[in-house]
Formats: structure tokens, C-alpha cells, sequence
């Protein structure tokens, strides 16, 4: 495993990454589930060097519903061996950051309709209408 994840173009040291490991839930009988393969992998962004202050604003307000303390964890445990639930830790965990660090999008440019899209909705409002008064029962 390389020494840091990419996310971005930014690189997270490892050492700011902290396992735990525990048994994976799952049904099973006597000797089954014994191995620590659950993988629990956080990052604290509150705290982290790796992050530009702009960036760590703008990800503790988009993940603040999922930080703890400025912590920021993600699970895996779907697979049986320990290592593949590393893998897809780091992968949940620069996904989940990949989002939090993206850039706003462009505010949207005001534009008015077209003529043909004025027309078309006017047109479709009036065959509703007709549509409506044919429901109607008629009066004498």
C-alpha cells in the first residue's frame, strides 16, 4: 500500500488514518465469524494537515451530519477477508471525500423561455382544458 490516499489532487498521509478492526455481524454457527474482518476506517478532517483551510471548511460543512467530533468514519465488512475490507474502506472514504471537496457548481445563468416553448405549454394548457370540459357533464 502506498503511503498516502489520493483524493483529489490532494494527498492524505496515512499516519492520519486510524484502523479498527472487529468481528463482521452476519448469521453462522459455532466457529464461524471469528476473525476480525470488519474494518472501521477514520479520518479526522477537523484536525488534518492535509487539508487547505478552504477545503477543511467547506468538507466539515458538507459532511457535518456524518462527523463526529470533526471525524469523519466509514465501515466495511461485506467481504470475508480483512484486507479486501481495507480496500473498500479507503475507497468509501476518498469517494465520500471526493464529493465533500468538490468545487460548488455554477450558479445557474437566468435565461427566458423560447417563443416555441411558451407556445408548446400554452397549447398543452389548452388541450387539458378541452380534455376537462368533455369530463364535465353537460347542462341544459
Amino acid at each position: 500500500m502506498s503511503s498516502s490516499l489520493r483524493v483529489r489532487s490532494l494527498s492524505i498521509p496515512r499516519r492520519e488514518l486510524r484502523w479498527r478492526f472487529s468481528r463482521s455481524g452476519g448469521p453462522g454457527g459455532q466457529s464461524v465469524n471469528t476473525a476480525d474482518s470488519r474494518v472501521e476506517l477514520s479520518f479526522d478532517v477537523a484536525r488534518s494537515t492535509a487539508l487547505p483551510e478552504p477545503l477543511r471548511q467547506r468538507a466539515l460543512a458538507r459532511l457535518a451530519d456524518r462527523l463526529v467530533d470533526g471525524v469523519l468514519t466509514v465501515s466495511a465488512q461485506e467481504h470475508r477477508a480483512q484486507i479486501a475490507n481495507r480496500r473498500a474502506a479507503e475507497q468509501r472514504l476518498v469517494e465520500v471525500l471526493d464529493q465533500a471537496l468538490a468545487p460548488p457548481p455554477r450558479s445557474r445563468r437566468v435565461t427566458r423561455p423560447t417563443r416555441g416553448s411558451v407556445r408548446r405549454r400554452l397549447d398543452a394548457k389548452q388541450q387539458r382544458s378541452r380534455t376537462k370540459q368533455l369530463r364535465r357533464r353537460p347542462t341544459d
